[in-house]
């Protein structure tokens, strides 16, 4: 089934088996409260990975009770961050939560090359938006860790949009690569990359998906637009897929949405042994909650 919106992304994650989630550092109560939903609506069962006493607290401030939970009492963000990566590693957990703990700190544990969580694959951010008045959910990356992705990384950031969209049901996602203009041009390097990666998978070399490129968002996702440009191409107004030239770019683009277009938002992390929850500070608890239901079925799928 294809799941088209954030209501049926949810119901998704219910029906399926309950995944075991390791949340580092669970004593933020946006964090604390959408892992409690999780768990009440059938998605989750969680190993919080905490400062024991501080927890506690949080855990009576918002009405939660700790026994519902397995807590591992860690004395630092670091230590909890390598605790918990190492407990996802021997297959007690299914996926990866950050909490009250800085991104860097967290993602260190999750990128150590002996005990950490890596594939070989480039680990980026997968977003997709609810976005009012907008006929279909919207799927982006790079919002939050490439800087500036290597035509191979844009493989890869490919690749792994793909298979969180088949998880959803997506399974003839189209792609594409936005840029400032949909056209060519030499000086722009993005626009180059973003023709070689439509003529890759006019070749084979990326499945799963229907490449093209440069696309300006205009033309990306209004039917309208493409046409009045005189834009001929199965993506032109209809991609699914959005791939960013920069972190720039995908980062004021989750913003924007989310603050002045009223979007809802889903994120995780694909690339790495298992998905990955990780949220802006900025998120609310709805999405946080979306992010954990996404990473759930991602988990299921694979």
């Amino acid at each position: 089934m294809k799941i088209n919106s954030f209501d049926a992304l949810l119901r998704k994650a219910n029906e399926i088996p309950r995944r075991r989630i390791a949340v580092v550092m669970a004593e933020d109560p946006p964090v604390l409260k959408a892992v409690e939903r999780a768990r009440k609506e059938g998605m989750i069962e969680a190993i919080l990975f905490s400062k024991r006493e501080e927890l506690r607290e949080v855990a009576e401030k918002t009405g939660i009770s700790l026994q519902n939970y397995e807590v591992v009492d860690i004395s630092s963000p670091q230590k909890a961050a390598h605790e918990a990566v190492r407990t996802v590693r021997e297959g007690k957990c299914d996926m990866l939560m950050k909490g009250f703990i800085k991104t860097a700190e967290f993602l260190k544990a999750v990128l150590d090359k002996e005990v950490g969580l890596r594939t070989g694959r480039t680990l980026n951010l997968v977003s997709i938006f609810e976005i009012p008045n907008y006929d279909r959910l919207l799927m982006a990356a790079d919002a939050g860790m490439i800087i500036a992705p290597t035509l191979q990384q844009k493989v890869d950031m490919i690749n792994n949009c793909v298979e969180v969209a088949k998880s959803i049901g997506w399974e003839n996602p189209l792609t594409g690569i936005i840029s400032a203009v949909e056209v060519v041009n030499p000086d722009m390097p993005a626009t180059v990359e973003a023709a070689i990666l439509s003529k890759m998978c006019d070749r084979g070399q990326i499945k799963g998906t229907i490449v093209d490129g440069p696309f300006a968002i205009d033309n990306a996702v209004s039917v309208e637009s493409a046409e009045h440009k005189h834009i001929l191409s199965p993506v032109a107004g209809k991609a699914d897929i959005l791939i960013m030239p920069n972190i720039d770019v995908g980062n004021v683009f989750y913003k924007t949405l989310v603050f002045l277009a009223g979007a809802k938002v889903a994120s995780t992390i694909s690339g790495a042994a298992v998905p990955i929850v990780l949220t802006s500070r900025a998120d609310t608890e709805d999405m946080k909650l979306y992010s954990i239901a996404l990473s759930s079925i991602y988990a299921e799928r694979r």
